[in-house]
């Protein structure tokens, strides 16, 4: 295939783990500009992944960058796990367990149950370990110099949460909501309904409106497939 990354191409790309999304879009900008010798080159992304998080990123370069809103409006499907019976304060594995719960009292059908009352819209409070600008500042930026700041809380839209496996602590789900759901609050809301605790081990994004992540590309893989296609035009 022939890329026009000026005139706009849209990226599926398979973020790996312990990148942001910013690294994979600055390794994209400075892996262009340095092959075709350009100045400038627009590239973005269209919705954010945690650092812990692997999966599909849709980025935009060149003129398609105008439409990255369209992208990040769309649904996006994850599937991921869950320690129950514990806390940490940025609902993830970046942080320690800061608070422990005796899971005895826990059943497979009150799990079950407790996922369906998060169906539809509901009200969600983002994590404070996130990109959320407050005062001018990434909200995870005050969460890591320990200043307390409020951050409201805004309608989502969880179309399907479903228990895959639980094998507590441990549980896997699979998710699929609307844009600007934290799937990292959804854990320690689910944590909440339970009188529990719950913070996500992992999370993969397989799904962006009809993008799959089966059909992105690695970093590697997007590499080779521009130096193959520079190469044979010649």
């Amino acid at each position: 295939m022939a890329f026009d990354f000026v005139q706009g191409e849209v990226l599926l790309i398979d973020k790996p783990l312990e990148w942001t999304s910013f690294d994979v879009v600055n390794f994209i900008r400075s892996f262009l500009r340095k092959k075709y010798n350009l100045k400038k080159l627009k590239v973005g992304h269209a919705g954010t992944l945690d650092p812990l998080a692997t999966g599909l990123l849709i980025i935009c370069t060149g003129k398609m960058t105008k439409q990255i809103d369209t992208y990040q409006g769309m649904d996006k499907v994850y599937v991921g796990q869950m320690k129950l019976g514990a806390t940490t304060p940025s609902f993830d594995k970046e942080t320690e367990e800061d608070r422990h719960f005796n899971l005895e009292t826990i059943s497979e059908e009150t799990l079950l149950k407790t996922a369906q009352k998060f169906l539809g819209e509901i009200e969600q409070v983002p994590p404070i370990y996130s990109a959320i600008k407050i005062d001018g500042k990434r909200a995870y930026e005050h969460a890591r110099k320990k200043e307390h700041r409020e951050i409201k809380p805004r309608k989502v839209t969880i179309h399907q949460f479903n228990l895959l496996n639980i094998d507590l602590p441990l549980v896997d789900f699979y998710v699929k909501s609307s844009k600007g759901t934290y799937i990292r609050a959804l854990a320690r809301d689910f944590g909440e309904a339970l009188n529990n605790g719950a913070y996500l081990t992992a999370l993969r994004r397989t799904q962006i409106g009809d993008f799959a992540v089966n059909n992105a590309y690695t970093l590697e893989r997007f590499k080779e497939a521009v130096i193959n296609e520079t190469e044979s035009n010649e």
